[in-house]
């Protein structure tokens, strides 16, 4: 089993992000304060912390023929869970950063993939693949 990792991201409006994550990617929010809160993020702890002064940079890295936002963060899916959430996103009109596409395709990495922000800008990944082997393959 792997271990779940904890990430803590600074966001402005934190009742905005907290619907985006709770209502939008139905992540389960666990503890809170006034100040912060706590997600299961597909298994893994995404903390949201109010930063009044948070303002968030747009660079991006050329990849394969796409602009991809960094930084970014995500979670790898199952290929039917990556399906089943695109659908759900495009049904909830999501504005896609990079639409759910198949990247690297007949190459080494092939993958299906989005990037789409959250209410602070701060972008995100989803991302699958059909054979799981070609998660770090070189």
């Amino acid at each position: 089993m792997i271990q779940p990792f904890h990430l803590a991201i600074p966001v402005q409006n934190l009742a905005n992000c907290r619907a985006f994550y709770r209502d939008i990617l139905k992540c389960v929010e666990g503890r809170s304060t006034a100040d912060w809160v706590d997600f299961d993020f597909f298994g893994h702890q995404l903390v949201l912390h109010q930063k009044d002064d948070f303002k968030p940079q747009k660079i991006s890295n050329s990849v394969d023929g796409y602009d991809v936002p960094v930084p970014h963060f995500g979670v790898v899916l199952t290929w039917k869970d990556w399906h089943s959430l695109a659908d759900r996103l495009r049904t909830a009109d999501l504005k896609f950063e990079i639409a759910p596409c198949i990247r690297f395709q007949g190459k080494t990495g092939e993958q299906a993939t989005m990037f789409f922000n959250d209410p602070e800008n701060n972008a995100l990944e989803f991302k699958a693949f059909k054979d799981m082997g070609q998660l770090f393959a070189k």
